[in-house]
């Protein structure tokens, strides 16, 4: 199934799992999936028989240049998997897990580069790319993390490398929102996340690893992750560059003891390079970065407040928006 070249998205349409989108290349043009999966979790549990009949839907779409299509708008769309069974994330990029944890004043984990960190979020409520960032205090120090993630078919107990590799069906971009202030305190109780991790938002248009061609390099997408907040370059960090493991190597580590279902979404976790002039893909970094350099206090990056715009997409070689655009305001409305 790696062969198969599709962009999908999900239309809101009133019911919570949304409507299974065909999208062109461009980004541009959008069909339905003329009764092949009704939405993409359906298109997930089926994934042997029905996707390659979406891949020949495309290529009718493409040959009679998408003329019967609509025009594809990213601000009616959903999450691809609104809801998903299961949102495990990774923290593969070395950089990102030195300052975060000089930052929280701890050590690396033991074995950090011998197996992956990861940990389970809740996957209930995933809010499409113009959906407002919504918290309760800007105290809590609401803070942006741009990531990749894929979305997978069933993975058997104990897949080896290619079976985790061969169970990718999709590639998407996303933004793991934190709450920095609330962090410590739910991790001194030995528990993990849960209040500190608002619900995740994504890019409108998920693409399978073929759809990337070459920018899919050793289970990995090379591309660029450019984020802007309020208008201004904030980070254009590479996402396969020191990374130290991919995405086979994350799923099966996740299937040790567990399969995965259909419709598992797995991040890779914030992407971050060692290189300065890359910025950042979290706001935190950016602050370890301008503590580290010597800036006071007072000129530290701040958190996002009431009314910040987020915007982060990946860029290919070529210029061109791999997965469309996380468009998002803050939206503070009250006190915690």
């Amino acid at each position: 199934m790696t062969g198969l070249d599709v962009r999908l998205a999900t239309r809101r349409d009133g019911s919570r799992d949304g409507e299974l989108m065909l999208v062109n290349a461009a980004g541009t043009r959008w069909a339905r999936a003329e009764g092949i999966a009704r939405n993409l979790q359906a298109l997930l549990d089926n994934w042997d028989r029905l996707a390659p009949r979406l891949a020949e839907r495309r290529r009718e779409l493409d040959a009679a240049g998408w003329d019967a299509a609509e025009d594809f708008d990213a601000a009616g769309c959903m999450a691809p998997l609104p809801r998903a069974y299961q949102w495990a994330d990774a923290s593969v990029y070395r950089n990102h897990a030195r300052l975060i944890y000089q930052w929280r004043k701890e050590p690396i984990p033991p074995r950090y580069e011998d197996e992956p960190l990861v940990y389970q979020g809740g996957s209930d409520v995933m809010i499409g790319p113009q959906d407002p960032i919504v918290a309760v205090d800007e105290a809590h120090q609401i803070d942006l993390e741009a990531e990749i993630a894929v979305i997978t078919r069933d993975v058997p107990l104990g897949a080896t490398l290619q079976q985790a590799a061969d169970a990718i069906a999709l590639v998407v971009l996303l933004n793991d929102v934190s709450l920095r202030g609330l962090i410590p305190g739910e991790l001194a109780k030995g528990f993990g996340f849960y209040q500190s991790k608002p619900a995740t938002s994504f890019a409108p248009i998920a693409v399978t690893p073929a759809a990337l061609g070459a920018a899919w390099q050793g289970n990995m997408p090379d591309l660029r992750v450019r984020i802007d907040l309020n208008g201004q370059r904030f980070g254009e960090p590479h996402a396969n560059t020191e990374a130290i493991f991919n995405f086979a190597q994350i799923i099966a580590h996740l299937t040790r003891t567990r399969s995965l279902g259909a419709g598992s979404i797995v991040g890779a976790g914030t992407i971050s390079n060692a290189d300065p002039a890359s910025g950042s893909a979290c706001i935190t970094e950016a602050r370890v970065r301008q503590i580290l350099a010597g800036e006071d206090e007072s000129r530290l990056q701040p958190y996002l407040r009431h009314g910040d715009r987020v915007r982060i997409e990946a860029i290919d070689d070529a210029g061109r928006s791999v997965f469309g655009a996380i468009d998002q305001r803050v939206q503070v409305v009250g006190k915690g």
